[in-house]
């Protein structure tokens, strides 16, 4: 259990993902640890989660915690299986060195970071929920702290995708050594040395752009899909709820509640 949280602290810290091995499409993660300790931080968040319907006193307040502490992690997981085949195409396609294995590994690093900010919320749920009644603001606040989680972990993602895509650190061949303009003589440095500054324009960054959104969408609309996670007051408990609208609009209903 300790190599667990040694693990993740060394995520968070960025040692698994240095730039240097990231180059040569070297992604050394402990998939199977990082597993375990998702699925603890998953369920950790999802019990925070399930306490506003467990106390409710028309809720069976033992399977409100179960069913919402599966859901959290199934969340991620199933997200992660939707949408890896699409971050490892495109990806490819914007020149990436990694194959199926490390994409699926980073992909599972970047849902780790996700799960421990999550679990690092979660006594602030439990704060909430015990005092307050409002289930649109409970709803609201578990899809701030989602966001803010899913931001968290498209970052980590994101930096670990521009030393992916640089091009390699040795010099082209034939290319002459750059010299700073400014020297009397000196050559101007060739178009690559530019290009390798200009990173944030890479076609792959702009590739991995593009599949942000699919990975929201996907996860935004998964979790509807999974829905209740909080528990709806004044409805009996149930596992899942009829597959009507979506997700964006029952968080404008949502928002619209908050105010009635």
């Amino acid at each position: 259990m300790r190599q667990i949280f040694i693990n993740v602290d060394q995520l968070l810290r960025g040692r698994f993902t240095r730039p240097e091995q990231l180059r040569d499409g070297a992604i050394d993660i402990p998939a199977r640890t990082l597993i375990i300790a998702g699925l603890l931080m998953g369920v950790s968040y999802g019990i925070f989660m399930g306490l506003y319907g467990a106390t409710r006193p028309q809720n069976a307040a033992f399977l409100q915690l179960l069913t919402t502490a599966v859901k959290v992690p199934l969340l991620f997981l199933l997200t992660l299986f939707v949408t890896l085949p699409s971050l490892y195409v495109l990806s490819a396609l914007g020149g990436s060195r990694l194959g199926i294995r490390q994409t699926m590994r980073l992909l599972l690093a970047a849902i780790t970071i996700n799960l421990a900010v999550l679990a690092s919320l979660g006594p602030v749920v439990a704060f909430f929920t015990l005092s307050t009644s409002s289930y649109p603001f409970m709803l609201m606040l578990n899809v701030v702290f989602f966001t803010v989680a899913g931001i968290a972990g498209i970052v980590f993602l994101r930096r670990a995708l521009v030393h992916v895509f640089a091009p390699p650190e040795s010099q082209p061949e034939g290319q002459p050594e750059p010299i700073g303009p400014q020297q009397p003589g000196g050559v101007q440095p060739p178009p690559w040395a530019a290009a390798q500054r200009r990173q944030g324009t890479d076609p792959g960054l702009v590739v991995f752009r593009a599949w942000i959104v699919v990975y929201g969408v996907v996860g935004a609309q998964m979790g509807w899909v999974l829905r209740p996670f909080v528990g709806t007051p004044d409805l009996p408990f149930s596992v899942f709820r009829d597959r009507q609208s979506n997700f964006f609009l029952g968080v404008l209903n949502a928002i619209g509640d908050m105010f009635r």
